[in-house]
């Protein structure tokens, strides 16, 4: 089994169970996205590859502990990274994309690879996707609140709201349509925008039914 491989046996593992949007079939579409952008920016295939698969691989401990799963994914993947012998420029490489990858962060990537990760991370709560991603992890993590108290803070202003659908708008207003000026690359932002049109519609369709006033969005 090549390294590739292994990584992806070993997010899996961690990610069995994982209650919100960060399970494998994200990791993948990630790692998708990853690739086809670099199609025409460039980078390196292996460490996009690498920090795409382990980006979200401390995910589970952000949910029992709180703090920050980038910090963690990162810390996660540099002791499975020097298990397997890689490099020490490497594993930094690798390391240094997923602690700037988390869009609620702020971080400045400082490498292609890294500006890369962070945008294909943004485009996949974009889309037909990115509803669907959204509408499940409010759900879950309603449900986590209501079975054990836990609450993540930085969703409160969206998750928490007692209407879901007024929340969703306010999610909608927050990230998905503030993510085409944070993305770094020209490929990125062309795939924001068609995937964009279908968040739009969708939005448009659902408050015409709820009755919810648009004259905000």
């Amino acid at each position: 089994m090549d390294l590739i491989e292994k990584t992806r046996e070993f997010v899996a593992s961690f990610l069995e169970g994982e209650p919100s949007s960060h399970d494998m079939s994200h990791i993948n579409r990630v790692e998708s996205l990853c690739l086809e952008i670099r199609k025409e920016e460039g980078g390196d295939p292996l460490v996009l590859q690498l920090a795409a698969l382990l980006h979200d691989v401390g995910i589970i401990k952000e949910h029992e502990e709180g703090g920050d799963h980038a910090v963690y994914s990162a810390d996660i993947a540099s002791e499975f990274l020097s298990k397997a012998g890689l490099a020490k420029e490497l594993i930094e490489a690798v390391t240094g994309c997923i602690r700037t990858h988390r869009f609620s962060a702020g971080e400045s990537p400082e490498t292609l690879e890294a500006r890369i990760l962070q945008d294909a991370d943004r485009l996949d709560a974009l889309g037909a996707v990115g509803i669907f991603r959204a509408v499940f992890s409010m759900g879950a993590l309603r449900m986590l609140k209501h079975a054990t108290g836990i609450d993540k803070g930085s969703s409160k202003r969206t998750v928490y709201i007692e209407d879901p659908i007024e929340g969703f708008n306010e999610y909608m207003q927050y990230k998905p349509f503030t993510i085409p000026e944070k993305l770094n690359t020209d490929t990125a932002k062309k795939l924001a925008e068609e995937r964009l049109k279908i968040m739009r519609l969708y939005l448009k369709t659902l408050n015409l039914e709820t009755g919810i006033d648009e004259s905000g969005l």
